[in-house]
């Protein structure tokens, strides 16, 4: 159903050293920069970009808003490592199942506040 994601950012080397990090720890690749300066991951016959406002606006996070990423738990602790070192910060529970659910989730707000989600599904 989807073509891409992108996110705003107003520290575009800030982002490419933390999602380089991310992207990393659950075997994505490296940012390919296009000539505009965007930042540009394919993984999974998907793309994920990060873009400085094309408005000339500051970037802002999208409140309620959440982009999910599909791995391993392993995989997930390890993104959620990276995540923090790197320049992230942890939100929501602590990396783990969740009681009376299927799901391995682990939660980070990227260095411009955009809430990222590592997802696997038990089964």
């Amino acid at each position: 159903m989807f073509s891409h994601v992108m996110v705003g950012s107003n520290d575009i080397a800030r982002s490419k050293k933390f999602f380089n990090a991310t992207f990393a720890a659950f075997g994505g690749p490296s940012a390919i920069e296009d000539a505009n300066g965007r930042l540009i991951y394919q993984h999974n016959g998907g793309l994920f970009i990060i873009t400085k406002p094309i408005d000339g606006q500051p970037a802002t996070h999208a409140n309620g808003g959440t982009i999910g990423f599909l791995m391993t738990p392993e995989q997930a602790d390890a993104w959620h490592q990276a995540g923090i070192e790197n320049g992230g910060t942890t939100c929501e529970d602590a990396p783990g199942y969740r009681e009376g659910s299927p799901y391995y989730l682990a939660y980070l707000r990227d260095p411009d506040g955009n809430k990222l989600c590592a997802l696997h599904l038990a089964g």
